[in-house]
């Protein structure tokens, strides 16, 4: 039974990522530097070459995509889009050190939520039922290569959920542009919802010559 290929990429930098401002549902661009980054990283290192692309309804995931995989179709997956900050949304950890609400959050308990955003249980459901329908409809039409362009928070979800070795979601943090390349094998999948996590993506031009 053949394996899968996946590419998990962290979309370009916008201005509120500049500014280290808690940003979800808010539909930041990509910033200059954002986009001149994502060209720069396309320069110096290789974005593989996949059968599928999925992205956030964002403009900052969508235009990523774009970036990087500008020869295939986005398909648009609205429960990628990034977590419901409700109050804390377009305010920095600085603006927000006061207020109790948001220590609490910090804590991570699974039913803490933002005033009117979304509980840290509900943001991880919305996630792991996506992608396991995305994984799963990949495996039935035997799409072998595929990436999802999404969101900090979506990511670390997902690898915390199912990646193999397993580690919690603060270890699986990446800069703007990269990401991560997952083996998806179906038996492992259909077992224990698992997945190999291989190595860091893209790989660079002098990696890719080593491996040829």
């Amino acid at each position: 039974m053949k394996s899968y290929n996946l590419y998990l990429f962290r979309h370009g930098l916008t201005k509120a990522n500049d500014n280290a401002l808690y940003i979800g549902h808010t539909d930041y661009p990509l910033s200059t530097d954002g986009v001149s980054g994502l060209k720069n990283i396309q320069k110096l290192h290789h974005y593989p070459k996949v059968d599928a692309v999925f992205v956030s309804p964002l403009r900052r995931a969508v235009s990523s995509a774009e970036i990087m995989f500008p020869k295939n179709n986005k398909i648009v997956i609205d429960d990628f889009i990034e977590y419901n900050f409700g109050e804390f949304e377009e305010l920095s950890a600085n603006d927000l050190k006061d207020n109790e609400d948001f220590k609490a959050w910090l804590v991570g308990d699974l039913n803490a939520r933002p005033p009117h955003g979304e509980s840290n249980a509900e943001f991880i459901h919305r996630v792991c039922d996506a992608f396991e329908k995305v994984v799963d409809g990949c495996i039935k039409t035997g799409t072998q290569d595929f990436a999802i362009v999404s969101h900090s928070g979506v990511i670390t979800t997902i690898l915390a959920a199912y990646g193999l070795p397993e580690a919690p979601p603060a270890h699986w943090t990446m800069d703007a542009g990269y990401g991560y390349k997952l083996r998806i094998t179906p038996s492992l999948w259909m077992q224990g919802k698992k997945i190999e996590v291989v190595d860091t993506s893209p790989q660079s031009l002098e990696e890719l010559k080593m491996e040829n």
